[in-house]
């Protein structure tokens, strides 16, 4: 909290509302403003009031915040001194009713209610677009990484694709049509404001992406090439029509090995994948449309997509080979990876917050 207050006020209202915590330090604008360098270094993440302040000294915390720490700085204010700070901000946050034209002229976003919860919704919102989209490039790789492996391997060895270009279209509209839609539109979920912000400089694809893509894309790789090399022999599947029979099985089960991997891919950490997926319509819907089509692909436009209709045997075994990815999706998540734990401080107005693409 910066504010031109004395030290006894802004003290008393920050321990009211939370800001001030044991261990905090209180300081006034004269004594940061003629602080050394290695003073403000040393002090600067121990602030969280500052008192009797001056409009220099707000751009200088700032200022101080970005370049000394690397912090993303958020700044909020409604005065036309407040200008030169949000200005210097990364994320500039001015009040709608009570802010002057100059300080939003110099914001990045305008708060219309002058409320500062619409701020912790404007984070946690886009938090949770950034999560998303995480979820749903994991899927879309674990589902380009087994269709591209399993036609390239097989068209090398055997001189034929089990899946044909008709069948690769309509996984890629389950992939980047009804995946996107269905992974993009959850809601945020509960603690997800607990989180540690995203560091600026950290990877969109984390090691906790590529471990859920590896051990799915493995799994899938395996069951579809057994399929694929001694699918006939392994299932005993005679007559004309047995290398057919054969494709339409290897093509149903990819299919719903990628159902069952949209509902694995709806929590990239937590085991637990159906928390809220009942309440989120959209998302249910989509899973339900898409077996549904896919049973109509498969059973009744057989001359279109190269399939024949399958027996009820194999659809269970189809269904069955895509359900085992959810326990394997459990174990996979019981793997430990290494993880960087951002650090946040917390200063007078100013929060160390999630870096660009969470604030989006």
């Amino acid at each position: 909290m910066v504010t031109g207050d004395n030290i006894h006020t802004a003290r008393a209202i920050a321990q009211e509302c939370g800001i001030l915590t044991e261990g905090g330090v209180a300081i006034e604008g004269p004594e940061f403003r003629n602080l050394s360098p290695e003073q403000m270094k040393d002090i600067i993440p121990r602030i969280q009031v500052m008192a009797r302040s001056l409009p220099l000294d707000k751009h200088k915390l700032v200022t101080n915040l970005r370049s000394m720490f690397g912090e993303v700085v958020a700044v909020t204010g409604d005065g036309t001194n407040d200008a030169p700070a949000l200005h210097e901000s990364d994320i500039g946050l001015a009040m709608g009713i009570a802010g002057t034209e100059v300080a939003k002229e110099n914001a990045d976003v305008i708060i219309m209610d002058d409320n500062f919860t619409t701020i912790v919704n404007v984070a946690k919102w886009g938090r949770a677009v950034y999560i998303n989209i995480q979820k749903f490039v994991q899927f879309q790789l674990t589902v380009n990484i087994v269709a591209l492996v399993i036609n390239f391997v097989s068209a090398c060895i055997t001189g034929s694709a089990p899946l044909t270009a008709v069948q690769l279209l309509w996984v890629n509209l389950i992939m980047d049509t009804l995946g996107a839609l269905a992974l993009a539109t959850e809601p945020p979920s509960e603690g997800l404001m607990k989180r540690p912000p995203v560091a600026r400089g950290a990877s969109f694809i984390t090691k906790t992406m590529w471990r859920n893509i590896i051990g799915q894309s493995i799994y899938q790789l395996i069951v579809l090439g057994l399929l694929t090399f001694d699918g006939l022999k392994l299932l005993n599947i005679t007559g004309s029509d047995a290398t057919k029979v054969l494709n339409t099985l290897i093509f149903n089960s990819f299919v719903f090995c990628q159902v069952f991997n949209e509902i694995n891919s709806r929590d990239i950490e937590r085991i637990n994948v159906f928390r809220g997926m009942f309440r989120s319509w959209i998302f249910s819907g989509i899973i339900f449309a898409t077996a549904a089509f896919q049973v109509i692909i498969v059973e009744f436009l057989g001359t279109f997509a190269s399939t024949v209709p399958l027996n009820w045997q194999m659809w269970l075994l189809s269904i069955a080979i895509g359900a085992v990815s959810m326990p394997l999706a459990a174990i996979v998540k019981c793997i430990p990876i290494e993880r960087v734990t951002a650090i946040q401080h917390h200063h007078d107005g100013y929060e160390a917050l999630p870096s660009g693409p969470e604030l989006a």
